[in-house]
């Protein structure tokens, strides 16, 4: 039976807050994705990082036009940044990356702020709540 992606979502961002709570703002990038991968593997989820992911535009082909910090189940991509503030080209950056693949959503996760509730965004591809 496929999980629901919004089941999936709420799991993902009550161990993004998790790993906040535990190692704070401050690290770089990379670690906040390791631990957040780790800690979604732990509780039995399909986890690939870094996955390079090809493209085809104007008959040209881009074998690694961008790479996805996580994918969770195959369905919920998640953009991990590790900065003071959120800009509006990470919600762009994200949503491309979305369309580009197919997926309806995805999450935005800034570990750099003071807390992740200001640091975390839903961005959708023609989404809609079930």
């Amino acid at each position: 039976m496929e999980v629901d992606l919004e089941d999936i979502a709420s799991r993902v961002i009550d161990v993004a807050m998790g790993v906040h709570i535990d190692l704070g703002p401050g690290l770089l990038e990379s670690v906040y994705e390791q631990v957040l991968a780790n800690r979604l593997r732990g509780q039995g989820m399909k986890v690939d990082r870094q996955m390079p992911v090809g493209t085809r535009i104007d008959g040209l082909d881009f074998p690694d036009a961008f790479r996805v910090d996580i994918l969770v189940e195959n369905r919920l991509l998640l953009a991990i940044k590790a900065v003071e503030r959120l800009s509006p080209i990470h919600t762009r950056q994200t949503l491309t990356y979305l369309r580009l693949m197919k997926l309806p959503l995805g999450l935005l996760i800034n570990f750099g702020g003071i807390t992740l509730k200001e640091g975390l965004k839903r961005v959708a591809n023609n989404y809609r709540l079930p």
